[in-house]
């Protein structure tokens, strides 16, 4: 939920692709954990290089090429706020759900996933949903060491009326958990940090920001 802490930058999203799936940039959150860690701006707000971290994230979405949209708010929970975002492209041929605090995630991340999002053999009525896993191996993906859970987290149109059922603060967990249940999950080896690591405190913020230098 924005609060008095962060001033909104609003970005008009462009028209929704029928053809592709569409990436929805989460940026309703309090931002609490960075500002108890010595933040003083919404984590969305501080600076990454000359961007904002929204701002950061919002220009990958943007070189991937993929229809989007972001998700302010005000919402009680990421439940809520996934709910939303889905109804508001509703028309989407699926959605790849991004937190708005990962702006190291690269654009070609997204375009993978949504390729495979599309190349998926939904059927008539099967969840598919392809979650990405940093450091895991292809072989080792299914085992102990899985890696680490990345967003974004595609999810087919089959998915579209349990993620717009979605309340309080688990997000889309539960069809994520549905799917595995019913092995409807992909699991895919992603050798993007950009996927995992957000900006929820001012030491992540430190090490985004050295990453960042580095890749320029």
């Amino acid at each position: 939920m924005l609060n008095r802490n962060m001033q909104q930058e609003v970005f008009v999203s462009p028209p929704i692709n029928l053809e592709q799936p569409c990436v929805l940039v989460l940026a309703a959150g309090r931002g609490e954990r960075f500002l108890a860690s010595g933040g003083t701006t919404h984590k969305l707000q501080a600076m990454l290089g000359p961007q904002t971290v929204l701002q950061t994230t919002l220009a990958a979405v943007q070189a991937s090429g993929l229809p989007w949209h972001v998700e302010y708010g005000p919402h009680p929970g990421m439940g809520d706020s996934i709910a939303a975002a889905v109804k508001a492209t509703a028309c989407a041929n699926g959605w790849l759900i991004l937190p708005a605090d990962l702006p190291l995630v690269q654009p070609q991340t997204l375009k993978t996933l949504a390729l495979q999002l599309l190349s998926a053999d939904a059927g008539d009525a099967v969840l598919q949903v392809i979650q990405p896993f940093y450091q895991a191996e292809d072989q080792a993906i299914n085992q102990a060491q899985e890696g680490l859970k990345g967003h974004p987290v595609a999810f087919s149109r089959a998915a579209a009326q349990a993620l717009m059922q979605l309340r309080g603060d688990q997000g889309a967990s539960t069809v994520v958990r549905k799917a595995a249940e019913n092995q409807q999950l992909k699991r895919w080896a992603c050798d993007d940090i950009g996927c995992v690591l957000d900006v929820d405190t001012v030491q992540a913020l430190a090490q985004a920001r050295k990453i960042w230098q580095e890749r320029q």
